[in-house]
């Protein structure tokens, strides 16, 4: 999570063991430097991913093969904190309509335009979706598209 509010959003939400890297001094890590870290504590991330990436294919959980879940914000290079709230809230809201379990999927919420959000949930890493016997897990495919 980039700002300490979407940490303070969650917790607002019932996410009771909710964490920051700020909150943690472990601000300066890197990605690679905190997946280690984030398996063990089995948690789910937030991740702004890199403009010249796509979402799920180089985080922290794109190569693992149980992981806790994945959310993924994609707004405009220097998104702001108002949007990256509005986009936090979207996650959240999912969360709350439906399973909240994420093990071992991706919740993608990418600002779709100037007019849409998109809320995309599916597995992550796909090679365990696609592996025949693991179909319990790799969980539903969703897409939605919300005016903003």
């Amino acid at each position: 999570m980039r700002s300490p509010e979407l940490g303070n959003m969650a917790l607002e939400k019932g996410c009771g063991e909710t964490s920051h890297v700020v909150w943690m001094k472990l601000g300066d890590l890197k990605d690679r430097e905190l997946k280690p870290i984030i398996l063990e504590a089995n948690w789910n991330s937030v991740d702004f991913p890199r403009v010249e990436r796509k979402a799920g294919n180089e985080g922290a959980s794109a190569d693992v093969a149980i992981h806790a879940g994945l959310i993924c914000l994609n707004g405009p290079p220097g998104m702001d904190l108002d949007m990256q709230i509005e986009l936090f809230e979207q996650a959240l809201a999912e969360l709350d309509d439906d399973d909240d379990d994420l093990v071992n999927q991706m919740l993608e919420i990418p600002l779709d335009g100037e007019e849409e959000i998109r809320v995309l949930r599916y597995a992550l890493p796909n090679e365990y979706r696609r592996r025949e016997g693991n179909h319990a897990r790799a969980g539903k495919t969703i897409d939605r598209l919300y005016k903003h």
